[in-house]
């Protein structure tokens, strides 16, 4: 969980840092960086989805996650989340922040579902190696900083997500190290890397895709390769 744990404090520093430089950026130069951040969460993506062998279990995947995911509604409870979320910090500060949900969201969502956070974890509990979650904290941290300067207070609040998400996958890494081998690492890192370009466009609002409805995708090629071995 060490790897995990740096991962959320380099979040919370970046987002410091960026909130701090934020009140002195002009809103033009905030649009044009968001949406050169919008084409670099894209770029990630498609390296990202480019790694699937079989492209039939990432679709299947895409699909089966979509169900489960529209079923629980995870969209709609981060935004729920979101804007409780919100309504804590504004009233405690007495002010209002209409992007607090929008950043929290965006910020989760870029941070959770990349193949460093998959990779990343189940390395740390698998082998007990944390440098590809060290590497990833590095990345976290600049590109947090860049968010909360164009999208707020919401983005440290990712941190939170961040720590949960990957601490379970560590933790789970421990249970299933049978069924993650090699190729279902690779497809849930494709599945990812789909995700990745979602929220990319609609970080550059070509599109709004219900990224959150599609996060359990990401498990399904696990649950693929376990049904199959047995």
């Amino acid at each position: 969980m060490l790897g995990t744990l740096v991962n959320a404090l380099a979040i919370i520093a970046g987002s410091v840092t960026g909130l701090l430089f934020s009140k002195g950026i002009p809103e033009h130069y905030k649009v044009t960086v968001q949406n050169g951040v919008g084409l670099s969460v894209i770029l990630i993506g498609i390296k990202g989805a480019l790694v699937a062998d079989n492209l039939l279990v990432v679709i299947i995947s895409i699909v089966i996650g979509a169900l489960c995911g529209e079923l629980a509604r995870i969209e709609h409870r981060l935004e729920q989340l979101g804007d409780f979320l919100e309504k804590k910090v504004n009233k405690s500060e007495g002010n209002s922040d209409s992007t607090f949900a929008k950043g929290f969201v965006t910020a989760s969502l870029v941070f959770c579902v990349g193949s460093m956070a998959i990779v990343g974890s189940l390395e740390s509990g698998l082998t007990g190696n944390h440098q590809t979650l060290y590497a990833k904290s590095v990345l976290d941290g600049v590109t947090s900083i860049i968010f909360a300067s164009t999208m707020g207070l919401g983005v440290i609040f990712s941190a939170v997500a961040v720590f949960l998400y990957q601490g379970a996958i560590t933790l789970t890494a421990v249970f299933m190290k049978s069924f993650l081998v090699p190729a279902t690492i690779q497809e849930m890192t494709s599945t990812g890397g789909l995700l990745i370009v979602a929220i990319g466009l609609n970080m550059l609002g070509v599109t709004r895709i219900r990224v959150g409805n599609l996060l359990p995708a990401i498990f399904m090629p696990l649950f693929y390769f376990a049904v199959r071995q047995w």
